[in-house]
């Protein structure tokens, strides 16, 4: 098996098939979570549609439980972005990922941060926070009490950076009418999480992880998922365990041997993914998931900050885009071509939106379905 091609259409489908995206898996959320490795959650709600196009029953009221009461936990890791992770995951990856997560704090603030001493920082977050959540503004008056010099939002996010903060309930919540607003307040997961006895993890353990999620995949996609560096010597050393393939650019990727990979002819249905959906996120050559004649066009759809709208796949590669819009009383989802639809791919994104409508707006909310103009 070392060394065997697989194609563009046979490493997507090997990909869709763990990350739940070729059937609905009926498993645990926080089981789900866990085999995904972990969903972006940079936005408070959008990722609850990550978790509607990938599991059978799921309700955003029984997802939103599992935070609050704490088995499942939002906080910064791979790099440094709001990831849902479960509370074990989180206590583990997190000590590993902190390098990451301060050289890429400290590249914007450095600057700002004259005469401070980051232990001496981190110290002085961890008392301010130990007693409750604060607001990044509530912490910036405790921190400019000794640092009065220095730019506080620098302190803060520093902070962030040195400590595991967990984003906590009410935000990220989602409530009978829909999702729950509320202040971003954290305090570290150590006050937080009651996990029992989580041994870090190395970076062995978050490669396995990696391609258990994403694989196969190569030594940068893995670096690009992370935000890690110098994964090369950790493939190497687990080479023994893994088996190896090519893509169609002679790119060596690994893989579990046991790992699902289905023919490249394996149907795969309609899915909509969510604006931070790490299926596009995760690797270094992002075209996996689209054909070229889709590209052009999806780069159109990039807001200034290099936001996308939602994706939907169709066949499992992205050909339309959409946006769920709330409103008094009602749930709006406009969905928009990449390509020209066939009547049966048309037939199969009114029925997959459908469902994308029901699990986002009260059964007893006006819910409406707009296909506007193509990209």
């Amino acid at each position: 098996m070392t060394g065997q091609r697989l194609s563009r259409r046979a490493l997507n489908r090997a990909t869709l098939a763990r990350q739940f995206l070729l059937e609905r898996a009926d498993v645990r959320v926080v089981d789900a979570v866990e085999r995904l490795g972990g969903l972006q959650a940079q936005t408070p709600h959008s990722w609850y549609f990550g978790l509607a196009a990938r599991l059978a029953g799921v309700t955003p009221e029984a997802v939103s439980a599992l935070l609050v009461d704490r088995s499942l936990v939002r906080i910064a890791l791979q790099r440094s972005t709001i990831h849902l992770v479960s509370a074990r995951d989180g206590l583990a990856w997190r000590p590993l990922l902190t390098p990451v997560i301060l050289r890429a704090t400290l590249q914007t603030y450095r600057r700002f941060l004259d005469g401070v001493d980051l232990d001496e920082l981190a110290a002085v977050g961890r008392e301010l926070l130990a007693e409750a959540p604060l607001t990044f503004a509530a912490l910036e008056k405790g921190l400019a009490e000794r640092w009065p010099a220095n730019d506080p939002h620098a302190l803060s996010y520093t902070v962030r950076a040195l400590l595991p903060l967990v984003q906590v309930p009410p935000r990220g919540s989602w409530g009978p009418s829909g999702p729950v607003s509320g202040p971003i307040a954290h305090i570290p997961a150590e006050f937080w999480l009651d996990a029992g006895p989580v041994e870090p993890a190395v970076p062995d353990d978050l490669v396995l992880r990696y391609l258990g999620a994403f694989g196969p995949a190569g030594v940068k996609d893995a670096q690009t998922w992370s935000g890690l560096t110098r994964l090369g010597e950790v493939f190497e050393r687990l080479r023994p365990r893994l088996v190896t393939f090519t893509d169609d650019e002679g790119r060596e990727l690994f893989d579990l041997p046991d790992a699902p990979r289905p023919g490249e002819e394996t149907p795969s249905p309609v899915r909509f993914l969510y604006d931070f959906d790490n299926l596009h996120l995760s690797y270094a050559e992002r075209n996996r998931f689209q054909v070229p004649e889709t590209a052009e066009a999806r780069a159109r759809t990039f807001t200034k900050n290099g936001q996308l709208p939602g994706t939907i796949l169709v066949d499992g590669d992205v050909h339309g885009v959409w946006v769920l819009t709330r409103g008094r009383g009602g749930a709006t989802l406009t969905v928009r071509p990449l390509s020209r639809w066939s009547a049966a791919q048309a037939s199969a994104i009114e029925a997959e939106g459908a469902a994308l409508l029901a699990f986002a707006a009260p059964a007893s909310a006006r819910q409406e379905l707009v296909v506007g103009d193509p990209v």
